[in-house]
């Protein structure tokens, strides 16, 4: 989080009044929703760790599109809510052209990947949303080879890197197949959409004068005595 906000004091001027308030309306709703949906579980006494994905059923199927908003206690709120927040301001802010599709496309296929091999126990939370924008992001930069996303892909791994073991069964309670849905469809969707939004652009070069002394292949050609002489008189004319 920190990095992050270090990253956008750095930004130039004009950089900085191309960063709208609507890059930060996605993240902060989505956050704030998910632990108001905790907070009336809590209040009210109910549990919709039913509504999460459980595999291989028709009603669990539901859970596809709900699972991203549940939660299991607030430590998992919160651990979800910090990566959650960092990595969809990213991915509006580099990638507004494809963000919405990735978030809602990417976050449907997660889940539905999830409903499709994982084992058969309610899976819940919006880690697999965390992984597929922490894949798409790192991925993405690296493809691109734009420095800047490049660095944040970086960031990216520096400060969720451990994550990648998640995505492995290391660990009891822990849905790893959530994980590893949403890493592998943030990195196909990384390359899916590599030519669209902030990419590297070639350095053109323009010709000058000094340019033409040369030929096609860096030979000192000057022009001859006719040529100078034709141009004088063409002048003239």
């Amino acid at each position: 989080m920190v990095l992050f906000l270090l990253f956008l004091l750095s930004m130039s001027r004009n950089q900085k009044s191309k960063l709208k308030s609507s890059i930060f309306l996605i993240p902060v709703v989505y956050i704030i929703f998910i632990w108001v949906v905790y907070w009336v579980e809590i209040q009210f006494g109910y549990n919709f760790n039913k509504f999460g994905v459980f595999p291989r059923t028709l009603k669990g199927f539901r859970g596809v599109f709900f699972t991203h908003f549940i939660h299991g206690d607030i430590g998992h709120l919160f651990n979800n809510s910090i990566p959650l927040f960092v990595l969809l301001c990213s991915l509006f802010y580099f990638y507004k052209e494809v963000a919405y599709k990735v978030l809602f496309l990417g976050a449907f296929l997660t889940g539905f990947l999830t409903w499709v091999i994982a084992r058969d126990s309610y899976h819940i939370g919006a880690s697999g949303v965390v992984y597929l924008l922490f894949s798409f992001v790192f991925f993405s930069g690296i493809i691109r080879k734009h420095f800047r996303l490049v660095a944040v892909s970086f960031i990216v791994i520096f400060l969720y890197g451990g994550m990648v073991w998640y995505v492995l069964p290391i660990k009891d309670g822990i849905s790893w197949e959530g994980h590893l849905c949403g890493f592998f469809t943030g990195f196909i969707f990384a390359f899916i959409y590599k030519n669209i939004g902030t990419v590297k652009k070639e350095h053109q070069f323009t010709t000058t004068e000094f340019d033409l002394l040369f030929d096609e292949n860096g030979n000192f050609s000057p022009p001859k005595n006719e040529d100078i002489k034709d141009g004088v008189e063409a002048e003239l004319k």
